[in-house]
């Protein structure tokens, strides 16, 4: 496994197309609303992104065909843009990929349309805790199977379980770069594999299910449900190791 360190120079390169990531999830958060479809929001966000100089990373890769993959309720992650109205009570997922001058940017959120029910509401806090909480933990010397380990302790101690099969990953001149990063641990021992060091850039994501991690690919091939078929949820953010620690680079 070849992990990439990212000099200072790099880290700068790689902040404009997260800053747009980042900006785009925002656009896309103020403008989900009731009666708009997710295709409209695909255009909005891919409109924007190429104002300000972006290409929209996602389209047409490995042979996706929209600009951002929003996915709704049920549709954890990779659901396709289509014509139906977002309701109230829905919840919506919102994963962002950019590329500018060579560089790749990669975050996603996951937010509630009008009054959503209790348990959808924890849902995305676990999504989005989760995230924050392993960040937080992050330091140089920290082997990405203890990351991981975090991640899907943090998930179960929550009382939701992580999509299995998906993981995050690292990213920079390419989309997805080594390493992989489940969010849950595939053997029982923490203390084998690389560790973090400075000037990594890696994607963490947690994916949320209810009660089965197991998942299911629609009829489409791209969208990702949980075998429960109930709601899950989703948050991303890139981030570098500088400084010995984690710093965010997919906020405004």
């Amino acid at each position: 496994m070849s992990i990439n360190i990212r000099n200072k120079k790099e880290i700068e390169f790689l902040k404009k197309p997260n800053k747009i990531v980042a900006q785009t999830l925002d656009l896309l958060s103020k403008h989900a609303q009731e009666g708009m479809t997710t295709l409209e929001l695909d255009k909005i966000a891919e409109d924007f992104i190429l104002s300000n100089g972006g290409i929209p990373a996602f389209k047409g890769l490995y042979g996706f065909p929209n600009a951002v993959c929003i996915s709704v309720n049920s549709v954890i992650i990779h659901g396709i843009p289509d014509k139906t109205p977002l309701k109230s009570g829905d919840i919506v997922g919102f994963d962002v990929g950019v590329a500018f001058d060579g560089w790749y940017g990669d975050g996603a959120v996951t937010i509630g349309i009008g009054e959503i029910s209790p348990k959808d509401k924890q849902l995305i806090a676990c999504a989005k805790d989760t995230l924050y909480e392993a960040i937080d933990k992050i330091k140089v010397g920290l082997r990405f199977k203890e990351l991981t380990k975090m991640i899907e302790d943090c998930i179960l101690e929550k009382g939701f379980v992580p999509l299995r099969g998906f993981c995050g990953h690292g990213i920079g001149r390419k989309p997805h770069e080594e390493p992989e990063i489940p969010n849950y641990l595939e053997s029982p021992t923490t203390h084998s594999g690389p560790k973090i060091k400075e000037g990594m850039v890696f994607c963490l994501e947690p994916m949320i299910c209810q009660n089965s991690g197991e998942p299911k690919i629609l009829s489409d091939n791209w969208g990702v449900t949980s075998a429960d078929g109930l709601n899950g949820s989703h948050y991303e953010h890139t981030i570098a190791i500088i400084e010995g620690k984690a710093k965010i680079l997919t906020e405004i």
